[in-house]
């Protein structure tokens, strides 16, 4: 099976929506790696975020704006002979998507990102309170570049 570029905007955005989660990757002070698993909300090529409003994830982000998220669905062990080790291989779908985090200040963008964020979970709809919009940290990357692939599917 050969892994496959997916190119197709549609198929990509389904493989985003049925993430359940993703990993968040920035680059730290020191210039190294730092990989964190986030919930998320998607509409539109745009990825929504929150968390408390200080810690290592927001300093890094204030320091280095610059991320990576990867996300992936439909993993699924296969084996062309169950006896031979090389034979075993994950089916997988997984998307790569680069950008930068921009903070998010205003409490309607904020309430909208937090609404794209609980609609990736649930299709009830929430009220926030003015409190937990002004007390969380909220952010959005804007997907600069997305890359797909799919293997054995």
């Amino acid at each position: 099976m050969k892994n496959r570029i997916i190119t197709d905007r549609i198929e990509i955005e389904e493989i985003i929506l049925n993430a359940p989660f993703c990993y968040l990757s920035m680059i730290d002070k020191n210039g190294g790696p730092y990989c964190i698993p986030m919930n998320f909300g998607y509409k539109e090529g745009v990825f929504y975020f929150h968390g408390a409003k200080e810690g290592l994830k927001i300093r890094t982000l204030k320091t280095n704006p610059e991320v990576c998220i990867a996300l992936s669905t439909d993993q699924k062990l296969r084996w062309q002979n169950e006896n031979v080790a090389c034979s075993y291989s994950m089916r997988y779908k997984s998307i790569l998507a680069f950008g930068k985090a921009e903070f998010i200040e205003d409490p309607l963008e904020k309430k909208t990102s937090l609404d794209l964020l609980m609609s990736h979970f649930s299709k009830k709809e929430f009220k926030f309170n003015p409190p937990s919009i002004r007390e969380v940290c909220c952010w959005k990357i804007i997907a600069e570049r997305i890359e797909g692939r799919t293997y054995g599917y």
